[in-house]
């Protein structure tokens, strides 16, 4: 009878462990999981508003690289074949970028509104990297919209050129319209 308490005893024991500790996964009582996480947030344009976004993989080794973000080449996979049919749709957006620099990227589409509540079929965090190069050196004015890139390309001020670069930068906020809910901006 005494070693049948000890073993009923053990197991209530073993058992209440397991339920602490299967409930302590689920509770704020067990390990202390991280609420927040901190990263560069870069600046961009959308329709001459200024957009907020967080870039986390590229298909281009030196660009990831020196953005300190993933390497992902498997993203080229999302790449159709060129030239593609206007019917054909794809998940890749365009995104408009000045290799040297002069100015932020300009998006050709964003969540409208940011957020979970967003009714724009266009927008995907896949962008497919157009460059545009400032031609002749001239002094550029700010080309904030793709419409304003189309135009200087029209015009012969700047060229564009579609890569096979592929960057996971999502839209997290505008200036005018907010950021993703439980984000804030920190300067």
């Amino acid at each position: 009878m005494k070693a049948r308490m000890i073993w009923v005893a053990a197991v209530a024991s073993v058992t209440i462990g397991v339920v602490l500790l299967l409930s302590g996964c689920a509770a704020s009582g067990g390990i202390r999981r991280p609420e927040t996480i901190s990263m560069p947030v870069s600046l961009g344009w959308y329709n001459g508003e200024r957009v907020y976004y967080i870039t986390t993989d590229i298909t281009d080794p030196p660009m990831a690289r020196g953005a300190g973000v993933n390497l992902a080449l498997r993203m080229r996979d999302a790449i159709p074949t060129y030239p593609k049919p206007p019917e054909q749709k794809d998940v890749l957006e365009r995104v408009y970028k000045f290799p040297n620099g002069e100015q932020d990227a300009v998006f050709a589409s964003i969540p409208n509104p940011v957020g979970p509540l967003s009714s724009d079929a266009q927008y995907s965090p896949l962008w497919i990297l157009y460059a545009v190069r400032i031609v002749g050196g001239r002094d550029s004015e700010l080309l904030s919209s793709e419409e304003a890139i189309l135009a200087a390309q029209d015009a012969g001020k700047v060229t564009v050129t579609r890569t096979a670069i592929v960057i996971n930068c999502p839209i997290v906020g505008t200036e005018l319209g907010g950021l993703l809910p439980g984000m804030k901006l920190g300067y």
